[in-house]
């Protein structure tokens, strides 16, 4: 067995994940043969809370005591894992080639653990404080299997992210109306939608008489009703389809008897276009 300095050991057991996330599902990282198609928001959860994701080979994992391991029910087990860095698909600071992080995961009806040594993975981590070379997963499931698809999407929505012109995160909506037009069965609908830095982001759905209702969104003060909405698996799409709520909230719309029924239907009408936020079967 491969022994492990006190110092690093001991680092990885106070960057361990919250409590609570301990009852999260851990299944035995899946071969590229066999892993399904990663999904596109299950990624970019991963990807926009995680400053330190790396591609990386696993060297060893040690399988720490009980009194290591507080919180966990007896059908886990908690390692201390060292992996190998292939490389560093996002950070600022330089990595170390080697790395050391602590995992949690179910014990099999023999009370064994998985074996992921030579296993090729993707972490996606923070890094602890003061402890050099020693990282914590953003989430108990933030350790996946190695995949080509899923390093490249990986990497397309770190590219997404660091974009000058990312959409920023969404945190709800700040307001909504409907102006009726001059013509019956027209009109605009207008939803401004609060972000984490307050830049703007609206949604217009317009209504022309004969006309299947258009709508379009806005990262800026200047509205182009004429602009696409956004395709299914990009970050613009992600911010919408996983923030926005089901339905229009009454104490956001300013408007009043047909007006707010139209508004509704136009917001029902995007949240139907956007299609559902599927994270792959994770919640």
């Amino acid at each position: 067995m491969p022994k492990f300095p006190k110092i690093a050991l001991t680092a990885a057991i106070v960057g361990l994940s919250a409590p609570s996330a301990v009852a999260a599902q851990h299944a035995p990282i899946a071969t590229e043969s066999t892993a399904p198609s990663p999904a596109y928001a299950d990624y970019a959860d991963l990807v926009v809370a995680a400053p330190v994701i790396v591609d990386a080979t696993v060297r060893s994992t040690v399988r720490l005591k009980p009194t290591d391991s507080a919180g966990l029910p007896p059908s886990m087990a908690r390692l201390y894992v060292e992996a190998d860095v292939s490389a560093l698909i996002r950070g600022t600071d330089a990595m170390p080639a080697r790395l050391g992080y602590t995992l949690d995961v179910p014990l099999d009806a023999h009370g064994r653990a998985p074996q992921y040594r030579k296993s090729r993975v993707l972490l996606f981590a923070r890094a602890v404080p003061d402890q050099v070379g020693q990282i914590q997963l953003i989430r108990p499931d933030a350790q996946r299997g190695w995949s080509a698809a899923g390093d490249a999407l990986t990497r397309r929505i770190v590219r997404e992210t660091l974009a000058p012109d990312a959409p920023p995160t969404v945190t709800g909506i700040a307001n909504a109306f409907h102006t009726p037009g001059d013509l019956p069965g027209s009109g605009e609908t207008q939803i401004f939608l609060s972000t984490a830095d307050n830049r703007p982001i609206s949604l217009t759905i317009e209504r022309k008489a004969g006309e299947a209702p258009r709508w379009s969104v806005a990262l800026s003060e200047v509205v182009d009703a004429a602009a696409p909405p956004p395709p299914r698996d990009t970050l613009l799409w992600y911010r919408l389809a996983c923030s926005l709520p089901a339905t229009l909230p009454d104490a956001v719309l300013h408007s009043s008897g047909d007006d707010a029924t139209v508004a509704r239907e136009d917001y029902a009408l995007v949240i139907t276009a956007l299609g559902a936020c599927d994270r792959g079967g994770r919640s």
